[in-house]
């Protein structure tokens, strides 16, 4: 299957993380589209000044907003994973999606006992450094670490060294 046809469900924290290293476009490259839920877009949305946010609308053009058919779904989700996981999983479940973008791992988990199939934005830029659109994953990391985002230094050394860094 062509990976540039893959329906591809990404929640807030990736999208956050890779505005904040100016990696975005690394969605487009790998996946072509991506698609969001309406809560992800509203989550992100509520600081309008982010860095997130301002690429969000920058990018309009293959970032596809979606609301999920069965609002009642969202019932049956553990209460400890946010409204923007939560829709990720059942619009995930609803359009047979390829692949999921999501980071927490409670949430991670939850998407794979329903059986979808589960990255995050370290395995986003894994591929893309094995694929060739960046060169060197260490700085990428490095930033997202001085934007905050947590990583820890175990999770850091196992991709680096995965990818040959």
């Amino acid at each position: 299957m062509n990976s540039k046809m893959r329906k591809v469900i990404v929640n807030s924290t990736p999208l956050i993380a890779l505005a904040g290293i100016a990696c975005l476009d690394v969605l487009q490259s790998l996946y072509g589209k991506i698609t969001i839920p309406r809560a992800v877009y509203i989550e992100i949305n509520a600081k309008p000044d982010s860095e997130c946010a301002k690429q969000l609308k920058l990018n309009a053009d293959w970032i596809q907003i979606d609301d999920i058919s069965n609002v009642d779904a969202k019932a049956y989700y553990k209460t400890q994973l946010h409204d923007g996981e939560v829709e990720v999983m059942i619009l995930a479940k609803e359009s047979s999606a390829d692949l999921v973008i999501i980071d927490d791992n409670n949430a991670k988990k939850h998407a794979q006992y329903l059986g979808l199939p589960v990255t995050g934005t370290l395995g986003v830029l894994m591929k893309a450094k094995s694929v060739g659109y960046i060169s060197e994953l260490k700085p990428l990391l490095q930033k997202m670490v001085d934007n905050h985002i947590y990583i820890s230094q175990v999770l850091i050394d196992k991709c680096l060294k995965r990818v040959g860094e």
